[in-house]
């Protein structure tokens, strides 16, 4: 889930190949490689198809029962075992999606008061063989912390599978079991899905294994993971896809894999007609390597950044204005080594422009360890060009570990407010006194609140600081004072803050009383 718009992970797409009638004649599915029925050398659709009364508008397929009976031998189910900590029994967390449900009951004679490993539970989901030799490419959540991964054939048969290779950051995985001349499907590498293409769905929704859903493709380049699915510019369906499709294929009419089924927006749990699929040209070249056995390294600079687009106004930005917000920067990673510093605005990388945080991520996310990046950033409304040295970017667990700052076990002693009113908020000059107060470190530089006036805003507590108002560093009260009042000269009712809170930096749009 995410947030409450609940984007659950567990969709299925399906396998799509064979030979379909068309109002415009027989198409050769070239996507599967299963045995098709052949006639004269040729793939033909099934003898039920031809001789009926109703005719499909041009270009519609007349059935998708080929297209399905060629490539549901390439779709398996994936049943793992997995471990659950005995307070979280039947559920799992899964970074950026929350805690859902397992798609299977826990299982074990686990004490309920235990502590130690947990309980056993099964959990199971979806996946698609990409080479005759035993390659399956899945969901990295559907088999991540599994102690045992078990794949069912389409034939029945039930074969043991190992890791291969996963890569958290783009939520893709590949197993293997042992075999040979096994049925696979391929990725499509070369022709570009486009909005309202048809795409078939194939997967284990529920464990129920081998069903088909029909759609279109609805959109494209959705984000929906932010900073926890950083790489992926999703495809978005409407063939019905459930708990437990996940890692399923998304095909498109000539049984060709599109996309790698990863998640659903969902305020029920179940299919509402909108999911999402890793597209095959991220999905692709990722999995290759992790065939290869390789690990998956991107760049990185050690920042904490989102989108500039929300706090543009309040900035006092032009509408044109595009880039990635800095909200903080890691101390002695690569971007506080080469003096980025937190309230940058990075709007260029290597010559070219950022036109959001994604677009930041995904192209730093292509350097190598090493490599140096020009990156072009807007400082106190001032451009400038800073050389970063890229370094390695850590796992996903490292990053979520080190995200934001602990909060503290208790709140701050309550205390008589201090210092000025500046728009609803009590601000003082960080003292020595105050930083105790407060336990705030000694290389924190700002503006703390002591308290909140009446008709202030409330978001607001004692020890935030406010790191910069408007464009420019908050070094004083005088200095949020002069921001308010350039604020309310040009006619806007906020003013940007960028806020340091005990879970880290948080950019703040605050809305200006008529009166302090």
């Amino acid at each position: 889930m995410m947030k409450r718009k609940e984007f659950i992970l567990g969709a299925a797409v399906g396998l799509t190949f064979a030979a379909v009638a068309t109002a415009g004649g027989v198409i050769q599915w070239p996507g599967a490689h299963a045995e098709p029925a052949r006639v004269a050398g040729q793939l033909v659709p099934s003898a039920g198809a031809a001789g009926l009364a109703f005719a499909p508008p041009q270009g519609a397929p007349l059935s998708f029962a080929d297209i399905f009976q060629q490539v549901a031998p390439a779709v398996v189910q994936i049943d793992v075992k997995t471990r659950v900590p005995s307070g979280r029994r039947g559920t799992i967390t899964i970074p950026g999606f929350g805690t859902l449900p397992m798609p299977g009951a826990p299982r074990g004679g686990q004490d309920p008061d235990a502590e130690d490993e947990g309980a056993t539970a099964m959990g199971a989901g979806s996946g698609f063989l990409i080479s005759a030799d035993g390659f399956i490419v899945t969901n990295n959540h559907v088999i991540a912390n599994a102690e045992e991964i078990t794949v069912k054939l389409s034939d029945g048969r039930e074969l043991p599978a190992r890791l291969i290779g996963r890569d958290e950051a783009t939520d893709l995985a590949v197993i293997k079991v042992s075999g040979g001349d096994l049925p696979f499907v391929s990725f499509e590498e070369e022709a570009e899905p486009r909005v309202g293409d048809w795409v078939v769905a194939v997967g284990n929704p529920f464990g129920l294994g081998g069903t088909a859903t029909a759609g279109i493709v609805s959109a494209k380049s959705r984000d929906i993971g932010g900073s926890d699915n950083p790489y992926t510019d999703f495809l978005q369906i409407d063939a019905a896809i459930n708990r437990g499709n996940s890692g399923g294929p998304t095909f498109d009419i000539y049984g060709r894999v599109i996309g790698v089924n990863s998640a659903i927006f969902s305020p029920t749990g179940g299919s509402v007609g909108i999911g999402f699929a890793i597209p095959a040209s991220l999905a692709k070249p990722i999995t290759d390597r992790l065939m290869r056995g390789e690990t998956i390294e991107r760049g990185y600079l050690g920042v904490e950044i989102g989108d500039l687009d929300p706090w543009r106004e309040s900035m006092g930005l032009p509408d044109t204005a595009r880039g990635a917000f800095v909200n903080s920067v890691t101390a002695d990673g690569p971007a506080d080594r080469a003096g980025l510093q937190a309230g940058d605005i990075v709007v260029g990388l290597n010559g070219t422009p950022i036109v959001s945080s994604s677009d930041l991520t995904r192209r730093v996310g292509r350097a190598k360890a090493g490599d140096t990046l020009r990156i072009e950033i807007l400082r106190n409304n001032r451009r400038q060009t800073l050389n970063v040295r890229s370094g390695t970017r850590p796992s996903q667990a490292d990053l979520l570990a080190g995200n934001g700052m602990a909060a503290p076990d208790a709140p701050p002693v309550a205390a008589t407010p201090t210092g000025q009113v500046v728009a609803g908020l009590n601000l003082a000059a960080l003292t020595p006194a105050l930083r105790q107060r407060y336990d705030l470190p000694a290389e924190v530089d700002g503006v703390v609140v002591t308290g909140v006036a009446a008709g202030g805003d409330r978001r607001f507590q004692p020890g935030f600081v406010i790191l910069r108002a408007g464009t420019a560093p908050a070094q004083s009260v005088a200095d949020v004072q002069a921001a308010v009042a350039a604020s309310r000269q040009a006619g806007r009712d906020n003013v940007f803050l960028l806020v340091r809170t005990p879970e880290g930096n948080r950019p703040v749009a605050l809305e200006l009383p008529k009166a302090d």
